[in-house]
């Protein structure tokens, strides 16, 4: 159903209002979660956690979406009705989710290369298989116990068709590439960007580009996913599509926040340098990193924002010691943050506080952002914003939707970019942004 709530539109489309929310799950042998999100016009979700948990999800059971300013508090008071009632019978791993995410900016219409992709949009799945240590469950959905167990049981005759394990093959080829920003261009963004700072309006800002990449054949979403996972194993995963516009893919790096009960997990990650052909390389290369005072400042902003916003909302808040987080391609400087909440929260609420943080964003926030609107060459649309899921409780886990690309028939726009602080160099930070396209680009050739 549609409506508008102080103005501005939204929509949850779901069950009745006089049913509550009903699902039924059943343990399963191992699936191919490639193969349950094969291309089609259903809806599909993939969501994975570098701790182990992996979630597929495929059909609408409720979507709820939102748009402008307040599209964190509609999300979240529309997810209360949603979830009202909830009738789970199953172990708690298996519960229903939303999943879904938001866009960098709030202003975000849906639309053009971001079609299908609204400023704020989760959908609960009619059908979910999660994968945990505890093994392997299947979760249908339904408006009542008879529609859930019917689902559920369809679909297990199904997926026994289905193989445990599915070839992820090869990239589509690379036919050409096209950049929205050429280095001319990029280095007048940065020069200017430098001029704000010396100016003292800003003290950092993070610039972007977008790639597009045109294949020598279709892509394969799913089966890309699965060669990610295999080249970086301590990131998540993700890939929303709703069959109507493009699959929204990556495998980010960061957390942005983790909430279970009142105990929350988030981290700074920034500062980035290229891994060596040697572990004595590598070490070379973090401790150029480490000596260097530009990356010791753009990671110290990171920091101080995230403390300085999770502080009103805990009782207790830990900011752990600085370490090396090494990826396939690329080693970042890492700061693990924990708090205990002082007061019941919802994971949104905390969503929205931490985003965006001076890693995707700037510092302070609002002339970044600013400056990044008037800077920018392209539609961000969910690039560097929170993707991830929430449940009943109001407890979810959100990553960054870096390192990712956005796939549309024979055609993936990647997206990266790098913060700019005072002494930051043009050639050195677009070097850097070239690191950051790889993990996926690598998978497309």
């Amino acid at each position: 159903m549609d409506r508008t709530l102080d103005g501005r539109q939204s929509a949850v489309d779901s069950r009745p209002d006089s049913a509550g929310m009903t699902s039924r799950s059943r343990d399963l042998e191992d699936v191919s979660f490639g193969a349950v999100v094969e291309a089609d016009d259903a809806y599909r979700v993939q969501w994975a956690t570098p701790d182990g948990l992996e979630v597929v999800g495929r059909g609408v059971a409720a979507r709820i979406r939102a748009r402008g300013p307040e599209r964190f508090d509609e999300i979240r008071a529309q997810a209360e009705s949603t979830f009202d009632g909830l009738d789970h019978r199953g172990p708690a791993v298996a519960r229903p989710r939303a999943f879904g995410g938001f866009s960098f900016h709030d202003g975000h219409e849906s639309g053009g290369l971001w079609r299908g992709f609204e400023a704020a949009s989760f959908v609960v799945p009619e059908v979910l298989v999660t994968r945990s240590d505890d093994g392997t469950w299947l979760t249908a959905v339904g408006d009542d116990p008879e529609e859930a167990t019917r689902r559920l049981e369809a679909w297990h005759d199904r997926l026994l068709e289905l193989p445990a394990m599915r070839p992820s093959g090869s990239g589509p080829g690379v036919a050409e590439t096209r950049r929205t920003t050429p280095i001319e261009s990029w280095r007048a963004q940065v020069e200017a960007a430098l001029e704000r700072i010396d100016a003292g309006e800003l003290t950092k800002v993070v610039l972007a580009q977008a790639l597009s990449v045109d294949l020598e054949g279709p892509i394969d979403v799913p089966a890309t996913v699965e060669r990610l996972r295999r080249r970086y194993p301590n990131c998540y995963r993700f890939l929303v599509g709703d069959g109507t516009g493009g699959t929204f893919f990556g495998a980010p790096p960061e957390r942005l926040v983790s909430k279970r009960g009142n105990r929350v997990e988030t981290e700074a990650l920034a500062g980035s340098v290229p891994r060596g052909e040697t572990p004595e390389e590598d070490d070379e290369h973090v401790e150029r990193m480490l000596d260097s005072e530009k990356f010791r400042r753009e990671h110290g902003l990171v920091v101080e924002a995230i403390r300085d916003q999770l502080a009103p909302l805990a009782s207790e808040l830990t900011v752990d010691d600085r370490r090396i987080r090494r990826l396939a391609t690329i080693q970042h400087l890492q700061t693990p943050i924990e708090a205990t909440l002082e007061a019941d929260r919802h994971v949104l609420e905390l969503v929205e506080a931490l985003h965006p943080t001076p890693a995707v964003g700037g510092v302070p926030p609002g002339t970044a952002l600013e400056t990044i609107r008037e800077t920018e060459s392209f539609d961000r649309g969910w690039y560097a914003a929170p993707i991830g899921w929430f449940d009943a409780a109001g407890d979810g886990e959100f990553a960054v939707g870096l390192r990712s690309g956005l796939a549309t028939d024979e055609t993936v726009t990647l997206f990266a970019g790098n913060g700019i602080v005072a002494d930051s160099d043009p050639e050195e930070e677009w070097e850097e942004v070239q690191l950051k396209l790889r993990p996926i680009l690598d998978e497309l050739r």
